[in-house]
């Protein structure tokens, strides 16, 4: 679905478009115009049939990435934002950095990141309403970072207890981890669920913690 972004979007107004299940997007990075997307075929990841492959098994077995959240928000996006050579154009737009940024303040946009050797490497983020999370974007400067970036979000949805893990539309690479389309009626229903309901995003830190504690 196309059409003016006025009144004016804010942080707020985006929160209020989520929950009616759309999205802004940009032609291109440079194009400062927005407009909002609501696909006829949504994807989603079902959490219960998050599916990881054996190589990435052994990936995240070697441990050679540190997990964080929500500290390096900005350079996530400004990386999820950056063209690169297999990725010459992105719909991220300085605009929708400002919109996600302004979530994150509120605390409904998250960033999950891997660090290696004090650099970040790779990482994604999202939005959280309710028991929904909604996966925007994802990069990777090293091999694997963002599958392991991915595997650690749905570790910590599944701790938190969340109902459903959008991303928007499906690709071959999603589809590995068991990326499915759902139509819009039924996307509908399943959002209506999710954001009426509790979740905890750090409930797996609260664990660690008591745990280690």
């Amino acid at each position: 679905m196309r059409g003016s972004d006025k009144p004016a979007i804010t942080p707020q107004v985006l929160l209020k478009a989520y929950a009616c299940g759309i999205f802004p997007m940009a032609e291109s990075a440079t194009d400062p115009g927005l407009f909002w997307v609501e696909p006829e075929l949504r994807g989603v990841i079902p959490l219960d049939a998050f599916h990881v492959s054996r190589s990435l098994r052994k990936e995240l077995a070697r441990a050679r990435f540190e997990l964080r959240v929500d500290t390096a928000f900005a350079e996530v996006i400004a990386a999820c934002a950056a063209e690169t050579p297999a990725r010459p154009k992105t719909w991220i737009n300085h605009r929708i950095v400002r919109l996600y940024t302004g979530l994150h303040r509120l605390g409904h946009a998250h960033s999950v990141e891997c660090w290696r050797d004090g650099e970040l490497a790779g990482g994604l983020y999202g939005v959280r309403l309710g028991a929904a999370f909604f996966g925007e974007s994802m990069f990777a400067r090293q091999t694997d970072a963002s599958k392991v970036a991915l595997v650690h979000l749905v570790a910590r949805l599944r701790a938190g207890g969340f109902r459903l893990l959008d991303t928007q539309f499906t690709t071959p690479h999603l589809k590995r981890f068991g990326a499915v389309d759902v139509p819009k009626a039924r996307y509908a229903e399943m959002l209506r669920q999710a954001i009426a309901a509790d979740a905890d995003f750090f409930a797996i830190d609260r664990e660690a913690a008591d745990r280690d504690g």
